[in-house]
């Protein structure tokens, strides 16, 4: 008798378990919305960059970009190279900004045969990649775009030594300088002090380049806060990132414009049992029941993404009503009390970001839980939950049955 192993086109086939336990759904249409939304908040010569760094904060780089592209970005931003390779070699051939500094020899090389565009913040790093591309003998300079620091004291080279900068940059072969940018450390603040502050270095260190006629053709500085709060920053270009996603960097900034976010987070039940009164759930027991329940195991956990520090916090949404998450959330399961909600069964399906019924539950709902930012939570989750893009967000009692 053969085994499954040694007739492998009789073995099953995983694509139809790809939804079985989690996954993460993309709202295309919202994503298509939340662009058009910034696309009217600027003037027609301000380009967008859609920002679709870590895996598109965690919605799938590939299928965002295209999307974004197709919608009315023009330009895309990623921290590293790789993820700029992930999206060229998907036949994405839109101008990529690597906003990460690059300083080895072979990611410059990538860069050349990729067509990336560099962030180049140092002297240093600029005398690297023009001898690495000379080695290289290649056949047209890359485009770079220098940033200068105005006050994150992140990356970037000192805002009012910009003149030097561009200067020293400007006679390296092989190099083309395409933009001069830099990035807001406290965009999202009720008090522009900081903010103001930093655009007025940026500003200084643009009329001094002006005067000497060193002056780059693009210039960029806003993230979405600052894309949303003033548009005094939007210059050539704005970088969005977190807006893209239906989420507003800070709840002051939302009546600018009315965003949908795109990610919604389901898992399946995988277990339904009657508990007594009394009985300690998961590890720890850090819950035990008060009263006779009805428990529902639920396929998704802290390896999926979901914070362990929202045990006994979160709620989740079940066939429209909402229902507490009970017990230590483990590694790649949790429990909720389904008590009181009718006809349950293994394979229904559970909303723990997103919207059912009359209810929703946002990332940064969970963000406040857990003492952290939207960003976090958008990005931690992990790559086995599949990430499946619809159109419309389905009905739970339909979506994407196994």
């Amino acid at each position: 008798m053969l085994s499954w192993d040694q007739t492998p086109s009789l073995a099953p086939s995983l694509e139809p378990m790809r939804c079985c336990r989690a996954w993460v759904e993309i709202d295309l249409a919202a994503l298509r919305h939340n662009i058009s939304q910034f696309r009217h908040l600027l003037p027609n010569s301000t380009q967008l960059m859609a920002v679709v760094k870590a895996d598109a904060y965690g919605h799938g780089a590939v299928t965002v970009a295209q999307t974004a592209l197709q919608s009315g970005a023009t330009w895309l931003g990623v921290a590293t190279v790789p993820e700029g390779i992930e999206l060229r070699a998907a036949g994405v051939q839109a101008p990529i900004l690597v906003m990460g500094a690059v300083n080895s020899p072979e990611e410059m090389q990538a860069i050349a045969h990729w067509r990336l565009q560099p962030t180049l913040v140092s002297p240093k790093q600029a005398l690297v990649f023009a001898d690495t591309l000379g080695r290289l003998a290649a056949a047209r300079p890359v485009q770079v775009h220098l940033k200068i620091d105005t006050g994150m004291s992140r990356l970037g080279f000192p805002w009012a030594e910009a003149v030097d900068f561009v200067r020293f940059v400007r006679q390296l072969p092989h190099l083309k300088i395409d933009s001069l940018y830099s990035h807001l450390a406290t965009a999202d603040d009720p008090d522009p002090t900081v903010m103001q502050q930093q655009q007025q270095r940026f500003a200084t260190a643009i009329e001094n380049l002006r005067r000497e006629y060193l002056l780059p053709a693009r210039l960029h500085l806003a993230n979405t806060a600052a894309t949303l709060a003033d548009p005094t920053l939007h210059y050539d270009q704005v970088r969005v990132g977190l807006g893209l996603y239906g989420l507003y960097p800070a709840p002051h900034l939302g009546h600018r414009i009315a965003l949908q976010p795109v990610m919604q987070i389901k898992a399946r039940i995988t277990h339904l049992k009657e508990v007594p009164a009394g009985t300690g759930i998961s590890y720890g027991h850090q819950y035990r029941c008060d009263r006779p329940i009805q428990l529902a195991v639920v396929g998704i956990g802290y390896a999926d993404g979901v914070p362990r520090v929202l045990s006994n916090r979160l709620q989740v949404i079940v066939k429209g009503r909402l229902a507490q998450q009970v017990g230590a959330i483990t590694m790649d399961q949790l429990m909720v009390d389904v008590s009181g909600i009718p006809r349950l069964q293994e394979g229904d399906v559970v909303t723990l970001l997103g919207r059912d019924g009359p209810h929703s539950i946002s990332p940064d709902d969970w963000a406040t839980m857990a003492n952290t930012i939207s960003w976090e939570i958008l990005c931690g989750f992990k790559h086995r939950l599949p990430r499946i893009a619809i159109e419309q967000p389905l009905p739970t009692s339909t979506v994407v049955q196994c």
